[in-house]
């Protein structure tokens, strides 16, 4: 059972083996004092490590100029592929099915151009309800690209009324209800809003049935939870490296593209230099020839000094490893939630986490719902250095990082809250 006091915090913290970590980042300051930070699932703190990895790429720009392709330290022209190894750890991989380039969307673009071919018979796609806008327009401008209308097209799986979160057999109904008409689903890993992980092995090997394609963003999800890309048979995936991976504002994207395409000579893909055989790169030939692996997705040479932070963030998570940073996540949210909870008992807020109570179907986030709060209560958590999220019309979110959040955190957070509750109640 825990306890809301700050000896029990600092017990917790004593324990904790990542607690070491914390030191490995930089932290805001409010009023000078170092912030209380909630939005890891937003904008990741930076690592401190992150500073050298860029310095190096600067000096090997200014000292080797166009020979740090081939010459720096780490040469630039297979730069992205030192990725390839910690990543596939982080989401459940082979080497060879993963690889960095771009932004989330944009990757999620470039993947849809090869795993959604329309045709007349078999042309639907499922998503989830008010998913993350980003994903809902390019769903809608791809529909478009194809010159298909939207309402044709497009089945949103829905909440049922007065439910926060989705129910895995309504996802599992709907992919019945499209049936064979079925090309496509593509949903987001965890809900951005409320925090809710999906059955992502039960859903992809769903819809599969019916010789979909299943795909995933996993903005939310990588870093964050376990993942097993590659043996839930996912067609495809992508996430973005400026959340829980804390690669900057922003930053590169990661790809997943299951081993089983690699070779399909009769997939299109939206080529360019990069994705060409690496060893005849340089021979300027006029016929594309992919490398046969998710590096084959590639198109244009690697930002390089956009990749260096991320790179630095990935090395953490090499040291560390996903099982660790999920053992403190489970904790530390449940400890969060229980200190919520307790606050509320005690000066009578009506809070409604609005995230899943089960461990498996959350995260690093717990969503609280303000019932009777206004605006007023983010403001003063912010002013008095708490960052949290406000999502309208009346949600916090808040998202304890297993890399950086301490039990003291969420300790003063609860002391913080207490007093705001308070004067909102005066």
């Amino acid at each position: 059972m825990f306890e809301n006091s700050l000896s029990y915090a600092k017990s917790l913290d004593s324990k904790d083996v990542l607690s070491k970590y914390r030191q490995e980042f930089n932290f805001p300051k409010v009023n000078g004092k170092q912030v209380i930070y909630f939005t890891g699932n937003s904008l990741g703190l930076q690592p401190k490590r992150a500073v050298k990895f860029v310095n190096e790429v600067m000096t090997d720009w200014a000292e080797l100029a166009v020979e740090g392709h081939f010459y720096a330290d780490k040469p630039w022209w297979d730069y992205h592929e030192r990725f390839c190894e910690p990543l596939s750890k982080v989401v459940g991989a082979k080497a060879s099915e993963v690889t960095v380039m771009n932004t989330l969307t944009v990757n999620l673009h470039l993947l849809m151009a090869t795993f959604y071919k329309p045709t007349t018979g078999k042309f639907k796609i499922i998503c989830e309800e008010k998913a993350f806008p980003s994903d809902q327009y390019l769903i809608q401008s791809q529909v478009q690209w194809h010159g298909l209308n939207y309402k044709d097209v497009v089945v949103e799986v829905k909440r049922r009324k007065g439910e926060h979160n989705f129910r895995t057999e309504d996802i599992l109904a709907k992919i019945d209800e499209v049936g064979d008409e079925l090309a496509l689903v593509l949903i987001g890993g965890i809900n951005y809003y409320t925090g809710q992980v999906l059955d992502i092995k039960t859903i992809t090997n769903y819809a599969q049935q019916y010789n979909a394609k299943v795909g995933w963003d996993l903005a939310h999800a990588a870093g964050n939870i376990e993942l097993k890309l590659h043996d839930w048979n996912v067609d495809f995936a992508a996430w973005c490296s400026y959340k829980y991976m804390n690669g900057g504002p922003g930053n590169a994207s990661g790809c997943f593209i299951h081993e089983k395409y690699h070779q399909d000579e009769t997939l299109v893909r939206l080529g360019g230099w990069w994705g060409h055989n690496k060893e005849r790169r340089f021979l300027m030939e006029k016929k594309y020839d992919p490398i046969e692996s998710a590096n084959g997705w590639q198109i244009s040479n690697p930002p390089i000094l956009s990749l260096a932070p991320y790179l630095a963030s990935v090395e953490m998570f090499s040291e560390v490893g996903m099982s660790t940073l999920i053992a403190k996540r489970d904790q530390i949210t449940a400890y969060l939630d229980f200190v919520i909870q307790d606050i509320a008992k005690e000066v009578g807020g009506n809070f409604e986490v609005i995230t899943p109570i089960v461990p498996e179907e959350r995260a690093s986030q717990l969503s609280v719902l303000l019932h009777g709060e206004g605006r007023e209560l983010f403001t003063y958590l912010m002013e008095k250095g708490v960052i949290v999220d406000w999502r309208e019309p009346n949600v916090i979110r808040l998202a304890p990082v297993p890399f950086y959040t301490s039990y003291e955190d969420i300790y003063h957070f609860g002391q913080i809250l207490k007093q705001g509750l308070k004067q909102s109640n005066v």
